[in-house]
């Protein structure tokens, strides 16, 4: 590969450039941004730039505090403070009230965005359309949330009478919840645990991710400013230095967290009273898609493409192994292979580029581990320069046959590497997806009626969103998304999320008009 996917300084544009480091010193606890006087980590871009002799160094974006167990602690009492068994201002508030306080902050966040986005790019090397993309989606999330939270709250407030009772159902918040997003989607996916729950009147401690760290900085002093002393605090530094004392502590009521399930397992066990610790949980995915005879190649092949390499495949969502029958299988891996072949690897900023640099070695190195055992059990890259690299950017590679002993068959690649296997028997990809470890979603190509339906049919058992002649996806974010198995716990969409960060109370009463009258002028009150 050539170095000339990087420029040299110079040649970045004006307008994307950063504009300064971002060396940042401060933590927020109880409201209030504390200056850290101690260890910081240097955050350094996926993005390369070329030295005078063609060497590649990574550009640095600034720093973070490394704060310890002392400051985890501090952050939970704030937390507990603020939450004050139910009793502190913010659980306390009405809907409406923190509705204002998040829309103050949104309003705030508005501001920063085109600092946000910047950042974004140059931590995890989203391209900037993406990047945009993921910051407005964001917000319209958010508002969107508190539309749903207003109607649910309207829905609720009715008094129903059953059997000579009649009782009235609110939704209330659990405690304080320990937040953490993944890097592939840092400011979407940490938000959108981040306000379901502050919403609902839980107090948030918030860790943000390894990658994408820095783009938390422009809304600390929001987070400050719109919310009551407490209710949001962020921690920066190492996860097991800061989540062990948080969870152990057995104050903790909900965990919030989006990674991988081996992560989230070990997080869990450390709470000492499991059966109070409620979790919300998106894991690993191995997305399987299925290409039966008589599928439109061209469409198909279009769909797996963006399916599968969508930001280098750095998505839970992306499809991550490829089923296709024998009868089309020449004709599609040829197809996808030359479509691989002419993707754009360059910078972020670059326009309608497919393939930016990955996040850091260690994952390049760990890709190209799984594309070599595959090569050992009989695979081949089909298309030309598929896997190579250089510096941090990485050449897609379409990789068939791939077979059931190798790692790339059962493992989630989670990069821009692409398993190809061909059946002739439905019932082998069914085989597959009922004896993986997850559940996430599947997508279908045909035009097989009978076969689509009886595919459906049996795959509705083993995963949670089923996708005809499309890719994988998380949106609408009206639609529920979760997983089955080792994929998820807890559903992540507008109103499940509400339901997820709260708890069911009843009022209830002999129906009588007195008792009646009572819970409705309570209900005004």
């Amino acid at each position: 590969m050539e170095t000339s996917y990087f420029p040299r300084q110079s040649e970045i544009p004006e307008n994307y450039r950063l504009s300064h480091t971002v060396d940042q010193v401060e933590y927020l606890i109880n409201g209030r941004l504390i200056e850290w006087g101690g260890q910081t980590t240097e955050v350094y871009s996926p993005i390369c730039v070329r030295s005078s002799d063609g060497t590649l160094n990574q550009v640095r974006v600034g720093c973070h505090p490394v704060v310890g167990r002392d400051e985890a602690l501090a952050a939970l009492d704030s937390a507990k403070n603020a939450f004050d068994n139910g009793f502190g201002k913010w659980p306390m508030m009405t809907v409406r009230e923190r509705s204002r306080c998040v829309m103050d902050f949104i309003s705030e966040m508005k501001s920063s965005k085109d600092e946000i986005v910047r950042l974004i790019m140059w931590e995890i090397a989203k391209p900037i359309a993406d990047a945009e993309k993921e910051f407005d989606r964001t917000v319209s999330y958010i508002e969107n949330t508190i539309q749903a939270l207003e109607d649910m709250t309207r829905n609720l407030s009715r008094i129903v009478e059953e059997e000579g009772v009649s009782g009235q159902v609110k939704r209330v918040p659990l405690g304080v919840v320990l937040c953490m997003g993944p890097y592939n989607y840092p400011l979407n996916e940490t938000l959108t645990l981040l306000f379901p729950a502050l919403l609902m009147g839980n107090t948030l401690i918030i860790k943000p991710p390894k990658h994408g760290v820095l783009l938390f900085r422009p809304m600390l002093d929001a987070m400050a400013r719109c919310f009551p002393k407490g209710v949001v605090n962020v921690i920066y530094g190492d996860g097991e230095t800061l989540v062990t004392p948080l969870m152990r502590s057995g104050e903790i009521n909900v965990l919030a967290f989006i990674g991988s399930g081996t992560v989230a397992n070990a997080i869990r066990s450390l709470h000492p009273k499991p059966n109070r610790l409620r979790c919300c949980l998106g894991l690993e995915a191995k997305n399987a898609g299925i290409v039966i005879d008589g599928s439109n190649i061209e469409s198909t092949v279009d769909e797996c493409l963006k399916g599968a390499l969508s930001f280098n495949g750095q998505r839970c969502t992306a499809l991550k192994m490829l089923f296709v029958h024998k009868s089309c299988v020449d004709e599609f891996s040829n197809m996808l292979a030359v479509r691989m072949g002419a993707m754009r690897c360059g910078m972020p900023w670059e326009k309608d580029v497919q393939i930016t640099p990955m996040p850091d070695m260690e994952k390049i190195s760990y890709l190209k581990g799984l594309i070599k055992d595959s090569q050992a059990n009989g695979s081949v890259v089909l298309n030309p320069g598929g896997g190579t690299s250089e510096g941090t950017m990485m050449k897609p590679a379409l990789v068939f046959p791939v077979k059931e002993d190798s790692r790339l068959f059962r493992e989630e690649q989670f990069g821009p590497v692409v398993p190809l296997s061909v059946f002739e028997n439905i019932d082998t990809p069914v085989k597959y997806i009922t004896n993986s470890d997850y559940g996430q979603q599947v997508s279908l190509f045909g035009g097989d009626h009978a076969m689509l339906g009886y595919l459906i049919t049996s795959l509705a058992h083993q995963v949670s969103r089923i996708n005809l002649n499309t890719q994988c996806q998380r949106g609408p974010d009206s639609f529920p998304f979760t997983g089955r198995k080792d994929s998820a716990e807890g559903t992540l969409s507008i109103i499940d999320a509400l339901r997820s960060f709260s708890i069911r109370s009843l009022v209830a009463t002999k129906s009588s008009s007195e008792n009646v009258n009572i819970m409705k002028l309570m209900e005004m009150h």
